[in-house]
């Protein structure tokens, strides 16, 4: 039976903390069924785009978000295109299991890299067949071999010890199964080539399966693909270990944590929003006045100048309109510090 090693860090700790208290906000907000939607076509669009960036398509984030929004895009290579629309089809095939108790098998997943690879380079990936032969990583950035998975013969063994233990009820965070069964599986590296893109989908399925999908609302490939070389450290910090997954494990809730800091705070903006334009409505706020509140809670403070500068007005305008949203207590007058008394106006 596959038995993984960590430790319980503080840092892991806190991460589980902070995505917990994430979680709990986005099952309890009060968030627009309209705004989930189009957040989650947001989010789509960048796990789509950066998974599939990571493993060496050339597409930029924008023409990503044209492809997959049904537009004409030229000049693109066709495999690119492909694994794009792949990995956009393969999202919407692991969806279909959220909150699903049955068990995660080898055949489900053999089925998540048959949509990743199919149609592309040749269908040299064998789609849905575990590898014959030995392969490589390499890393993307240098082009060096970093690993030497184990040969083939034995990785049929290993995935089915994987998934044995990914459908034994653990004393452990869900948070980090997925983790652990997305660094197992890419050690492994089980097919010929789309190993990386199917642990990240297999960790979003454990994820899914379990509870923790968050809206679908999170994208963690956006976080490694931003800082490629900090997440093949962290990968290959294990086999640096003694194969002890436990730095790998503290970054991994560290960019699930990041990711859903930033979710729940556009979040409490949109909620925020809706609530302050309620009620600027209801003590007559002109057009211009909402629009500067608006602006402020997203941005929390600005100066009578800024005001100036940014919305084009006069001062005594600006001066007066700020005044009134005081007067109706949706900001505060304050000084930036106790050496610099320049005022400012932040949202309460």
């Amino acid at each position: 039976m596959f038995k993984p090693r960590f430790s319980y860090t503080h840092k892991i700790n806190n991460n589980l903390l902070q995505i917990e208290r994430a979680r709990g906000f986005l099952e309890a907000a009060q968030l627009k069924e309209k705004w989930v939607k189009e957040m989650q076509s947001e989010v789509l669009i960048l796990e789509s785009h950066h998974s599939t960036h990571i493993e060496g398509t050339r597409l930029t984030l924008r023409q990503a978000k044209k492809i997959l929004t049904g537009k004409e895009v030229l000049d693109v290579h066709p495999d690119d295109r492909k694994e794009l629309q792949n990995y956009r089809e393969a999202i919407d095939f692991i969806s279909r299991y959220l909150g699903k108790e049955d068990p995660i098998t080898e055949g489900l997943i053999r089925e998540i890299h048959k949509l990743l690879v199919k149609g592309v380079r040749g269908n040299l990936a064998d789609p849905g067949d575990y590898r014959k032969i030995q392969n490589y990583v390499v890393d993307a950035i240098d082009n060096r071999i970093i690993y030497t998975p184990p040969p083939p013969y034995d990785v049929p063994s290993l995935m089915r010890e994987l998934v044995e233990w990914l459908n034994v009820p653990q004393d452990i965070s869900t948070i980090l199964i997925a983790g652990i069964a997305q660094f197992q599986f890419v050690h492994i590296h089980p097919f010929v080539d789309g190993n990386g893109r199917t642990a990240r989908l297999l960790c979003t399925l454990v994820l899914y399966k379990r509870g923790y999908d968050f809206k679908r609302l999170f994208s963690l490939s956006e976080y490694y693909d931003k800082n490629r070389r900090g997440y093949y450290d962290a990968l290959q910090s294990v086999r640096k270990n003694d194969m002890d997954m436990t730095s790998w494990l503290e970054y991994f809730t560290d960019g699930l944590r990041t990711q859903l800091i930033e979710v729940k705070d556009k979040g409490e903006i949109v909620i925020k929003r809706e609530t302050y334009l309620e009620k600027a409505k209801k003590v007559n706020l002109n057009a211009r006045q909402i629009k500067i509140l608006l602006y402020l809670v997203e941005k929390k403070r600005l100066t009578v100048e800024e005001y100036v500068k940014k919305f084009n007005v006069i001062r005594r305008t600006a001066q007066r309109d700020l005044a009134r949203l005081a007067e109706h207590k949706f900001v505060r007058e304050a000084a930036k510090s106790k050496t610099d008394p320049t005022k400012y106006y932040e949202i309460l």
